[in-house]
């Protein structure tokens, strides 16, 4: 069977482009489309997955890690005694506006912890130059390498800039560590209130680390029971929250979704024409195989055959070609990857197009009389 639908793709290799070139296009937009995607959704939970807390304590109206309210800093003596909590610490979170020395301005977002928590905001892994100690020196702040072009084109340790009027230097390089939308910049809290003229009774959330990872629910119930006026997350609930209502509020998903569904139209009709098109250029050989003794059961596993041969080749094309877009685009920080199962989801896809587009051959090859090729 593999043998002859071969057979059949090679005899009519300008169709059988025309169809492996359509499988191609459709696994290349859906998984573009995907990659985009997921990096998007990816940023908008970031803050709270890549900061190292195990809850989050926020004001009692915020579901977004994106858009924190204020917390009293009295809050914060009251959750360090509740049963469970290992350590608790304030963050500061404040938008300013910077000038650069090459007389280009941008907005930034500042976060602020206490000097001795600082490793919980930036992680070994997401440090490409600098240390994190440097951040306790006057005016420290530190600068993400794909917001280079926002943060004045020069990044390097020690270069000066302004924040609000006020003096400020590069300590500290992080590499992937964004928010959605936002260019993040750690400093001290006591730096974040200075360059954001903040009160130092006000804080945006209250970081929390328990003793007994098993305990974070009893935590979090126990927080949300004792405290008024405020509301805990574990930082995986936290980000899903935030994804959820940023995608309900914006039209990243419809978007998305519009074009991976175009794509998949796309991609039926190119493959189902051009199939119908081969077969019938090719009545009378599936005639003579009729004539020999082919039943239509025989000639539809044909057909599938060639179907799914033309989906692996295609697939396999468009996914090289995926790949290269994706190391391309990751040196500018859009940085996604697909898991297995999300790879196997797409070939799966991809193949009930190409079947489905076979139908259209199918329809046509099962009327054929074995008479034919005598005609």
């Amino acid at each position: 069977m593999l043998k002859i639908a071969w057979k059949f793709i090679k005899f009519d290799k300008a169709k059988s482009i025309g169809v492996i070139v359509g499988i191609l296009i459709s696994t290349f937009l859906i998984g573009q489309q995907l990659g985009v995607f997921f990096f998007l959704s990816g940023l908008m939970g970031a803050l709270a997955t890549d900061v190292k807390a195990d809850i989050w304590v926020v004001d009692s109206k915020t579901d977004d890690v994106n858009q924190l309210g204020r917390l009293d800093m009295r809050n914060l003596r009251v959750i360090q005694g509740v049963n469970g909590v290992k350590e608790a610490f304030p963050l500061i979170i404040a938008g300013a506006s910077c000038n650069f020395k090459n007389g280009t301005s941008g907005v930034i977002t500042l976060l602020g912890v206490d000097e001795t928590h600082t490793n919980a905001l930036v992680s070994k892994e997401k440090i490409m130059a600098g240390n994190v100690s440097e951040l306790k020196l006057d005016g420290a702040v530190s600068a993400e390498f794909f917001e280079k072009k926002n943060l004045g084109g020069d990044i390097d340790l020690g270069t000066n800039f302004e924040i609000n009027g006020k003096r400020a230097f590069f300590a500290l390089q992080t590499k992937g560590f964004r928010g959605f939308g936002s260019s993040f910049c750690v400093t001290t809290i006591e730096r974040a209130r200075f360059f954001s003229n903040q009160s130092p009774n006000n804080i945006s959330a209250v970081l929390v680390n328990v003793e007994n990872p098993k305990d974070i629910d009893k935590v979090v119930a126990s927080i949300n029971q004792n405290v008024f006026g405020i509301r805990a997350w574990t930082s995986s609930k936290l980000a899903s929250s935030s994804v959820k209502k940023i995608l309900a509020s914006s039209g990243i998903a419809l978007s998305t979704g519009t074009l991976i569904v175009f794509a998949l139209i796309a991609g039926f009709f190119i493959i189902g024409l051009t199939m119908y098109s081969s077969a019938l250029d090719r009545l009378k050989d599936y005639g003579t195989l009729k004539a020999i003794g082919a039943d239509n059961k025989y000639i539809t596993k044909l057909i599938l055959t060639q179907a799914m041969l033309f989906t692996i080749v295609g697939f396999i094309i468009g996914l090289v070609l995926l790949e290269g877009f994706r190391l391309g685009v990751a040196n500018s920080g859009l940085i996604f990857s697909f898991s297995p199962l999300v790879l196997l989801s797409m070939f799966t896809l991809i193949g009930l197009i190409s079947l489905s587009g076979a139908s259209f051959a199918l329809s046509r090859i099962r009327s054929v009389e074995p008479a034919a090729v005598f005609r």
